[in-house]
């Protein structure tokens, strides 16, 4: 990177960082520090809501995750405002009526203390280690950037973020939340624009649309029902609306963000908004994928896009085998360069024989290249002796080649603030979690002398060192936006599974709910290593199972007095 760019990235940081602890310099409360007072408007939530959501792994993951699978990774989020409907009616009234300062709060009121600090524990798990994977994406470019250890990497990004969270709590987080997210929009916007810039002359923005759609990577829309099919509108709807549902609804990291409205109608409208904002967000981020692919169609892609494994290859035994494959990929990359463009014409004339023609061209061709690029993979794999992936370096192999001095920096803030955001909220809900659901019910039940803050600082710092470690090992997990989700999904389902019975099953007592949970995860955990489905399903599996195995327990072993909150 060229010195200007250091000096956009180094001042776009502090600027966010400073203004997170100046935001919250007053003097901290346990209800300030976890919760900000309560005092935040709907649109502070909203944007706090898709700061969590939105970490460096969707800013850096999902480009390259268009690039290769092209754009059905949105079906995804298709559930999501059908989530927010239901978050708004029943979860979020319940909390505020409550004054809760965790989710599982609640479910002591409804069950017992056994029950809330299984689902705690659930929750801390899965959160503490899909933090790890956050974290681990920043430290991606770091060492791509400057050659460091993964290691140092790791812990240099780990540590920006506990600066300001360990300091200013809530508030801070929620402050940099907004500045984050003006920065993040402005950079994927300047990014999509600079990828249409490069086409080669006379192609457009169209042109190149076209080309990527016809090579499968427009795949918005799939009707088609399979269950060992990862992302279709039925997973997405059904299987995505479970996850979501749990996410925002039982994980502590969103449900911390709606509960620092000042109002229950601020916390519903900020939900609300996030509904209807997410989903043009996602696909404009793959979108910028599906640019960059359809912009390497015109010119030569690396034949591998991690450069750092690749400079590692050629200092090893392997390095002509390696020069020997991409002299081979360079050829094939020429040679479709005339079918490409030949196809463009043929899109431009609405020749369909021709279409016909280069799609099957230009299919011969990408089979060869995928061939020699998993040829390349193996040689990588064996000079570094561990599994490769390169699927997390594609949108930023771009943004180092081709964007101008400046941009780089600013397109690299961008990822490293989208990592700040969504590891910040994390601290924050781990420590929430850990200090009201465990310490201080669990081990520390008199509050005299305690002083909480401090507490929950102490909290951060240990979760900071915890998801650090964790991020040492998340390089052998391929793409990361798709980790963090299956990692989510072995947990979600029976979460929320959890919840759903403590609002509307209410003969179901705590004893029926806390082995059938057990046993729900039992059921999920198999099937997801006996690969039985789709992971978007395991959402739907988990929190049916729950309710199923809660009221065959509840008949088989009723309890007398079951509580309802």
């Amino acid at each position: 990177m060229n010195y200007l760019d250091w000096i956009v990235l180094a001042l776009t940081l502090l600027f966010v960082v400073s203004y997170g602890i100046y935001k919250s310099r007053e003097k901290q409360t346990m209800d300030s520090f976890l919760l900000a007072g309560q005092s935040l408007p709907w649109h502070h939530v909203t944007l706090s809501l898709m700061a969590t959501q939105a970490s460096a792994i969707t800013f850096l993951s999902a480009p390259g995750q268009a690039y290769t699978d092209g754009m059905r990774f949105v079906q995804f989020y298709f559930g999501l405002p059908l989530a927010m409907v239901v978050l708004c009616i029943t979860f979020v009234p319940k909390f505020h009526r409550l004054k809760v300062f965790t989710a599982y709060e609640f479910l002591e009121s409804r069950f017992d203390l056994r029950t809330r600090g299984l689902t705690a524990m659930l929750f801390l798990l899965q959160r503490g280690l899909s933090t790890g994977l956050s974290i681990y994406a920043p430290s991606l470019i770091l060492s791509t950037l400057l050659g460091w250890d993964i290691t140092w990497t790791n812990i240099i990004s780990g540590a920006l973020v506990l600066i300001y969270t360990i300091s200013g709590g809530s508030r801070a987080v929620s402050y940099t939340h907004q500045q984050q997210m003006g920065i993040i929009t402005v950079g994927m916007v300047v990014a999509g624009y600079m990828v249409v810039k490069y086409l080669p002359p006379g192609v457009t923005f169209s042109d190149a649309l076209h080309v990527a759609g016809k090579m499968g990577k427009t795949n918005v829309i799939d009707f088609s029902f399979d269950l060992n099919n990862r992302y279709n509108v039925w997973s997405g709807i059904i299987g995505g609306f479970f996850l979501q549902l749990s996410y925002f609804g039982t994980d502590q990291s969103q449900v911390g963000r709606f509960l620092t409205g000042r109002s229950e109608g601020q916390s519903k409208l900020g939900l609300a908004m996030n509904g209807l904002l997410k989903i043009p967000m996602q696909f404009l981020i793959l979108l910028v994928g599906v640019l960059v692919f359809a912009f390497y169609q015109f010119t030569n892609p690396p034949l591998f896009f991690n450069e750092t494994a690749v400079q590692q290859v050629k200092g090893s035994p392997y390095e002509e085998e390696y020069r020997a494959l991409e002299k081979r990929h360079d050829a094939i990359q020429s040679g479709k360069h005339e079918h490409v463009m030949a196809l463009t014409e043929a899109l431009r004339e609405k020749d369909e024989d021709a279409i016909a023609l280069s799609r099957t061209k230009l299919g011969s061709i990408e089979d060869e290249v995928k061939k020699v690029r998993g040829e390349a993979t193996a040689v990588i794999s064996k000079a570094n002796g561990s599994e490769v992936n390169d699927v997390n370096y594609i949108f930023l192999r771009f943004v180092l080649d081709y964007l101008p001095v400046g941009l780089v920096g600013l397109l690299i803030a961008v990822i490293l603030l989208a990592s700040m955001g969504s590891v910040a909220s994390a601290f924050n809900s781990l420590a929430s979690c850990t200090v009201v659901d465990i310490y201080k019910r669990i081990f520390r039940h008199d509050s005299e002398g305690i002083n909480y803050v401090l507490s929950s600082r102490l909290a951060t710092f240990f979760w900071g060192v915890f998801c650090v470690g964790v991020a040492q090992f998340a390089s052998r997990l391929g793409s990361m936006i798709e980790a963090v989700n299956i990692l989510g999904s072995l947990f979600y389902g029976v979460i929320l599974g959890i919840f759903l019975v403590a609002f509307y099953f209410r003969k179901i007592g705590s004893r029926a709910v806390f082995w059938g949970s057990i046993l729900a995860e039992c059921f999920v955990i198999t099937s997801f290593i006996l690969e039985l489905t789709a992971f978007l399903w395991l959402n739907l599996i988990g929190c049916a199972l729950v309710i199923m195995f809660a009221a065959i327990f509840e008949k088989l072993w009723p309890e007398e007095n079951v509580k309802s909150a």
